[in-house]
């Protein structure tokens, strides 16, 4: 029987007034009927109890955001949908595809019937200035500069795929440069209850109404040299948005009031690191986790992987990898009472620190054979996913960390992949996303390609996947 919360109602109060008809005329009834009359009292209270909690969890759910930050609303790449797409091309099972101004990397985020992501208008520079700026320049890596930038938040439909917002957030003159596999607008955004908070590393961060497509607040008094450019996105904890800044000179992670900007905390990384600036820095995005019964901040860094109060920034504990680490970018996945995270640079191995139970967290298992520098490593039940730099699949067993196999998939890989309908999503730089059945055996089921290169993660929302491009974003779905 099909009924809305106020049919519900309807429905117990009757039943309430039924019970106290019956129960004033109760002089004359028996001690039998009486106990069934209280017996249907307690039912009566314990139905409203139900329904409030029901009617508590609809409206939430219908209040959340259907993707409210990179990797989805479990932080694990994990999505809820049925009928998902298997295939598609540039001609097949696309609804429509729109042009986004600017460059930018980050992932799509999704409230409502809105689709907001971050990037940055970029004024070239003049070859004179270039060949001024670097002779600081003391590393090898090729490079990205420009004259100066623009840092704005873009809204598309959900539906029709219509541009409906671009806003100016941030500008720099001579930014510090970035990698050239990085763009000023790789961290994803952040949205909740009508507010997209946007983060640009030592560019600034800022906060948008999204309703009314105007900045709140913006915060340009955090820095550091990122040496390649931003890469960490915020996360929301209450009523603080927190991020990573670990530079080559400084590395501190920072907890903002969401609703001013302000700064509510501020802590600096305790572990010992090497000398050198290039090997302290980092580009990763710290999750929220329950650790014996608290919740904790994880937050991967160079060297060493820690957790923090999200309240104070007070640290909690800390572990070393055990081999130098730095560069670090993709997130950390949990499950089975592990934390699972690469350490990528020099030579990346996969981790898996045991948490649960144990009062100091101790690595359990590593592994060091084709582990991702970049992209996120995804867990699917007792099964370890992750496709490297190269395009070699691993999948391993998540508890022991022993190997069931490792393939080529193909191409250069940098979004992180996601779980949709019973099936994993690898998409490469080259344009191309993979679909692999989950499994102790390699099947691929499809390769699907669109033209230009991918470096974001799909987000995921009304049946249907939404890939951004380096210069469009695809509403995909089943036909």
């Amino acid at each position: 029987m099909d009924m809305d919360k106020h049919g519900w109602g309807r429905a117990a109060m009757r039943m309430t007034n039924l019970i106290r008809t019956i129960s004033y005329v109760g002089s004359s009834v028996s001690v039998r009927t009486r106990y069934l009359l209280h017996r249907s009292r307690m039912l009566v209270r314990g139905y409203n109890r139900l329904l409030l909690l029901l009617l508590s969890f609809v409206a939430v759910c219908l209040h959340a955001a259907e993707w409210p930050e990179w990797r989805g609303p479990t932080q694990q790449g994990h999505a809820i949908i049925s009928g998902a797409p298997q295939t598609w091309s540039a001609e097949t099972n696309i609804t429509w595809k729109t042009t986004v101004p600017g460059r930018g990397w980050s992932s799509p985020v999704i409230e409502g019937k809105e689709i907001w992501m971050t990037t940055a208008i970029e004024a070239p520079a003049k070859p004179e200035d270039i060949a001024r700026r670097l002779k600081v320049n003391t590393g090898d890596q090729p490079l990205t500069l420009v004259e100066g930038i623009e840092l704005r938040a873009v809204c598309v439909d959900l539906v029709s795929g219509k541009l409906l917002q671009n806003v100016l957030l941030l500008s720099e003159r001579e930014p510090q440069w970035v990698h050239e596999l990085n763009s000023y607008a790789s961290p994803s955004p952040v949205i909740e209850d009508g507010r997209l908070y946007c983060h640009f590393g030592t560019f600034g961060t800022a906060c948008v109404d999204t309703k009314a497509g105007r900045v709140v607040w913006t915060n340009d008094t955090l820095h550091v040299f990122h040496d390649n450019g931003p890469g960490s996105s915020p996360v929301l904890w209450k009523g603080l948005l927190i991020f990573h800044l670990d530079g080559t000179d400084q590395q501190y992670l920072v907890a903002l009031d969401k609703k001013t900007g302000k700064v509510v905390w501020k802590t600096n990384r305790s572990g010992q690191m090497d000398p050198a600036g290039p090997l302290k820095k980092s580009y990763t995005t710290p999750i929220l986790l329950k650790v014996n019964g608290t919740e904790e901040l994880i937050s991967p860094a160079a060297s060493w992987l820690y957790s923090y109060d999200p309240a104070t920034g007070r640290e909690l504990w800390k572990v070393s990898y055990g081999v130098l680490g730095f560069s670090i970018s993709p997130r950390t996945v949990v499950g089975h009472g592990m934390i699972y995270l690469s350490t990528c640079f020099p030579r990346a191995e996969m981790l898996a620190v045991r948490y649960e139970g144990l009062p100091q967290p101790q690595i359990a298992w590593r592994y060091g054979k084709g582990v991702p520098n970049m992209s996120s490593p995804l867990l699917v039940g007792e099964e370890l996913y992750f496709v490297n730099d190269g395009g070699i699949l691993t999948c391993l067993d998540a508890k022991t960390g022993n190997e069931h196999y490792r393939e080529r998939l193909g191409g250069n890989f940098s979004s992180s992949p996601t779980l949709a309908d019973g099936r994993i999503y690898f998409s490469n730089q080259e344009g191309a996303t993979y679909v692999v059945k989950p499994g102790k055996s390699f099947e691929v089921l499809a390769k699907n390609e669109l033209p230009g290169k991918i470096f974001a993660s799909l987000a995921v929302a009304d049946r249907a996947f939404f890939l951004r491009t380096d210069t469009s974003l695809y509403r995909i779905e089943q036909k």
